[in-house]
């Protein structure tokens, strides 16, 4: 998945307590997703499957696999109360902050300009030698991911949001800074996995650019203060939930997992991770990696046993086969290359180790929706993640309601067609 501009919501509806639809006052007014995942679903999506799974005041709505929170942001809007799980600690804490509405925006707004001016001063008088990372923390980056002279603005920056801090602003201030270092600082793009400009910044305006993220955060918080439906994330392995969440309290599921692909998530969101201290050295990295479902080969680990939960699923294991095969047939040996066939079991197995787990928390009746998607990436042998899933699922005892088109996407190695899907599943009676 990749990173996306702040975005403009639609028009929201929310339920009332009598369940009868009606307007926020956020209607026609913009709502920026503060900091959220282009390829993740779209906030209208979230709306569609709240109001068609019945959702109401008082109900909950669970999100296992959060991302930076586009669930939570939309049932909170929705007046829908909502629990979100996140792996990923970039990800926990932007959609944790994105859920937090009690901050008083002229107080934010006031408070990063005393603290901009502080930082300008400072970079002005301070020019050599340049500030830098601790050199352990730097070699986590991917090579010129940002600049020295941007880095150095940023470093300034960061030591005055920290120095000068209000602990309810801190947070938000934090985010605006991880979100201006991704798209405006720093020398990323985004494809189908995150790169590096081949022209790079060799300064940016990094105060200003933080100033004007801050300024977006304010707009969204004039319109949603009052807003005080419950919206709380839990940094947590989603295959284990059974100190997190009260039996028989979910009304409904809906997420977006991982798909079975090549894709490293941790790199979308490394170099803001890195530079905030959410990750300061390889052995906390690969601690984060291992709360991660198995979805990509640079997050299988020597003891990994999910796949043992799918041993007996034909389709899993043929599909498996016919990608070990393929490697063998293009003489490909590299070690990564070698697990792609385990880790397309270890993805499944975790993804059934997660639906099982989940069983005992949701109330009868409880609708849930997967976002997912078809993949090709292992060596264009076709994956039916959406399918699959469902003959999971059933096997759990689940009711598949329906495998709902979302939209079409154009793959990158062999330009087809691929769907993703919403998996619609219903729990118990």
């Amino acid at each position: 998945m990749q990173l996306s501009l702040f975005t403009t919501a639609e028009r929201i509806v929310a339920p009332r307590k009598n369940g009868n639809a009606n307007k926020l006052d956020i209607n026609d007014k913009q709502f920026h997703n503060w900091y959220r995942f282009v390829l993740s679903f779209p906030p209208h999506l979230v709306r569609d499957y709240l109001i068609r799974f019945g959702l109401k005041h008082g109900d909950t709505v669970l999100d296992p696999f959060c991302g930076t929170g586009t669930t939570v942001v939309e049932a909170k809007l929705n007046g829908v109360s909502s629990i979100g799980i996140e792996a990923n600690t970039m990800a926990h804490f932007a959609s944790s902050v994105k859920v937090d509405w009690s901050v008083d925006p002229d107080r934010l707004l006031n408070h990063a300009i005393s603290v901009a001016s502080r930082a300008h001063k400072i970079i002005a008088t301070e020019t050599s030698p340049l500030r830098k990372l601790p050199e352990e923390a730097f070699s986590l980056l991917l090579r010129d991911s940002i600049s020295p002279l941007p880095l150095h603005k940023s470093l300034v920056l960061l030591e005055q949001i920290k120095n000068n801090s209000e602990q309810q602003l801190l947070n938000h201030e934090l985010l605006a800074l991880a979100k201006a270092l991704v798209f405006s600082i720093s020398n990323l793009h985004f494809g189908p996995e995150v790169g590096v400009l081949r022209t790079k910044k060799t300064d940016a305006p990094v105060v200003e650019i933080w100033l004007s993220a801050i300024k977006s955060m304010c707009a969204d918080l004039q319109t949603t203060r009052n807003q005080a439906t419950p919206a709380v994330i839990y940094y947590a392995d989603s295959r284990n939930l059974v100190q997190l969440l009260q039996p028989q309290s979910i009304d409904a599921v809906f997420t977006s997992p991982p798909y079975p692909n090549e894709k490293d998530y941790t790199r979308t969101t490394r170099l803001e991770s890195v530079i905030l201290g959410l990750i300061n050295n390889k052995d906390e990295l690969r601690a984060l990696k291992k709360g991660l479902l198995r979805s990509n080969t640079r997050t299988v680990y020597k003891g990994d046993a999910d796949d043992e939960l799918v041993s007996h699923h034909k389709e899993i294991q043929a599909i498996a086969d016919t990608i070990e095969k393929r490697r063998i047939e293009l003489n490909k040996t590299s070690g990564f290359e070698k697990l792609y066939s385990r880790v397309t079991k270890l993805y499944f197995g975790g993804m059934a180790r997660h639906l099982a787990t989940l069983r005992p928390f949701l109330k009868p009746g409880a609708h849930l929706g997967y976002v997912v998607g078809d993949q090709a990436s292992y060596f264009q042998v076709l994956i039916k993640t959406g399918n699959i899933l469902a003959d999971i699922a059933k096997s759990l005892g689940y009711e598949v309601v329906g495998i709902d088109l979302f939209r079409t996407r154009l793959a990158t190695a062999t330009k087809k067609q691929m769907r993703e899907e919403v998996l619609v599943l219903r729990w118990g009676q």
